[in-house]
């Protein structure tokens, strides 16, 4: 069994769960670790999710190295103002070649070896001239990295209409798919203003509430549905989930809240 823990990948790269064999670490460290033909830096997602796994494959989890020392820190800083260095050559070399594409962010691997440019396009994008143009200029590895706008979101961080730091820049390793279905189960509007995030894409939040709203809502009846009450026959107008309750509106035209906790037991 390997204890492995999240670790987002530089501070534009994905998460992967590394092993921090017996490093004690907490949220929002830096460290140091293996990936890649080399060594890159990240940082802890959530101590409180490292879990004990058995690794299938036959290669073990790559390791936490060390927890950041200051000089590590120093030079995380100096790349980033490298990245931004790298960052106006590469916008410019794209303006030069003329390519249908947006530079979003830019940045160095620990190391050095390496520098990884992010972008957007509306379709593929053949940036092999471009590629060597930066390898020439800084003497290192090149990737260039296609990413949706979901990722550039994640990339640039923010706050969503709840008032919260972005769910994909905070906590979430990977995009799960949304759809309408689960805003259906939430009870949301079907406005996509309203249930669209930064992206523009379906909030991220529907995908990981969904199966909980599935198991409040078990049992409930349906806003439109008619119902049989202990005061007569009526329609159900309102439910909310989390008190498992509706709000039914009777035949004579009075409105009842109807508990459906005492169900729950079996009472």
């Amino acid at each position: 069994m390997d204890k492995t823990v999240p670790v987002r990948l530089r501070d534009s790269g994905q998460a992967f769960l590394y092993n921090p064999g017996n490093l004690e670490v907490k949220k929002g460290d830096y460290v140091i670790v293996e990936h890649d033909r080399g060594l890159d830096y990240g940082q802890i997602v959530s101590a409180n999710e490292v879990v004990s796994r058995q690794v299938e494959s036959k290669e073990p989890p790559k390791k936490i190295i060390r927890l950041a020392e200051a000089q590590d820190l120093k030079q995380i800083s100096e790349n980033r103002a490298k990245a931004k260095e790298a960052f106006l050559a590469c916008a410019k070399k794209i303006e030069e070649h003329k390519l249908e594409m947006k530079l979003v962010q830019a940045e160095y691997s620990f190391d050095r070896t390496k520098i990884i440019f992010y972008f957007t396009a509306e379709g593929r994008i053949d940036f092999r001239n471009l590629v060597k143009d930066l390898a020439k200029i800084f003497k290192a590895r090149i990737e260039l990295r296609q990413i949706g706008v979901r990722d550039e979101a994640r990339l640039f961080g923010g706050f969503g209409p709840c008032g919260r730091e972005l769910c994909c820049a905070r906590f979430l390793r990977d995009f799960e798919p949304v759809t309408i279905k689960m805003a259906k189960e939430e009870g949301l509007p079907l406005n996509p203003p309203k249930i669209s995030g930064l992206c523009g894409r379906l909030m991220c939040c529907l995908s990981f509430e969904y199966e909980a709203y599935k198991l409040l809502s078990k049992g409930l009846p349906r806003e439109g549905e008619h119902v049989h009450t202990p005061q007569g026959k009526g329609k159900v107008i309102a439910v909310n989930v989390f008190k498992r309750s509706a709000t039914v509106l009777l035949d004579d035209g009075g409105q009842i809240e109807v508990s459906y906790k005492e169900k729950e037991h079996g009472k």
